[in-house]
């Protein structure tokens, strides 16, 4: 059994406790991070590797950032998404670790929509990303896509739908680029394995939002059918968005067994 995590962590330097503490307390074998908002350099490496983990990140200074934890070698195929040389934001890593090829995403924001500079760069980012996830399906491999993919795919995964019509996360065409990644042939690990809607891995810090449960679902692991069809378990993890001074998202983590279930 490996179990992988996705956490955007919002800045690993200010949360390193934090994140500590959590690996004491689920004992994941992989951890995707995002928003760590750290270079190489000032990433807290040593905190982590006394864990027992590997650690390979693609940093950016103040901004953006993905990680990949894991107490098995690492060894990294891409630190950006391919499709695109231009583009200088540190939103991807990939790598295969513990038998599984994974990646680390921070897709874009996208607001405010009415900024090509942000809507249509995410909108972009999401083709590319569609592209590059048809040709790993190619290689017929365990893998899974993980991080804050700041897109909530259904009103059941948000606390007031009609809130959310106009934003960047919820708009149809944003729903739309990511059920085209979906119908790959991809899966939900969470919604493959609960049906219920109200279940969050966001919430923002103002308007009592936390407390109130006014919360989005944006984090998912989406997996290969090699991936899905060694799915045992899926969850959302709410305990670190109620510690002191959190992040505003939480982690969600699935179990992969070591071979596929039968039939």
């Amino acid at each position: 059994m490996v179990k992988i995590a996705t956490w955007n962590v919002n800045s690993v330097r200010q949360r390193t406790e934090h994140l500590q503490r959590w690996l004491d307390d689920l004992k994941p074998d992989i951890v995707l991070l995002q928003e760590i908002k750290s270079m190489e350099e000032t990433f807290p490496r040593t905190e982590i590797e006394d864990k027992g983990y590997n650690v390979e990140i693609s940093g950016q200074k103040t901004f953006n950032g993905v990680a990949i934890l894991s107490k098995f070698p690492i060894e990294i195929e891409h630190r950006a998404l391919p499709g695109d040389p231009s583009d200088e934001q540190a939103r991807y890593i990939e790598g295969f670790t513990g038998g599984v090829r994974v990646a680390s995403i921070y897709l874009p924001n996208g607001n405010p929509v009415d900024d090509p500079a942000k809507y249509d760069y995410k909108l972009a980012w999401m083709e590319r990303l569609h592209k590059h996830a048809k040709s790993l399906l190619e290689y017929e491999e365990a893998f899974v896509l993980g991080g804050d993919y700041n897109v909530i795919p259904e009103d059941d995964d948000c606390y007031a739908p009609d809130n959310w019509r106009d934003d960047a996360l919820f708009l149809p065409q944003t729903k739309s680029a990511f059920r085209k990644i979906l119908y790959l042939g991809l899966t939900d690990a969470f919604r493959a394995l609960h049906s219920e809607g109200g279940r969050y891995t966001y919430w923002d810090y103002r308007a009592g939002a936390w407390n109130k449960d006014n919360g989005i679902r944006i984090d998912h692991l989406l997996l290969s059918p090699q991936a899905a069809d060694r799915l045992e378990a899926c969850e959302v993890d709410r305990i670190p968005r109620g510690w002191e001074k959190p992040s505003d998202h939480t982690p969600i983590w699935c179990d992969l067994s070591d071979e596929p279930r039968t039939p």
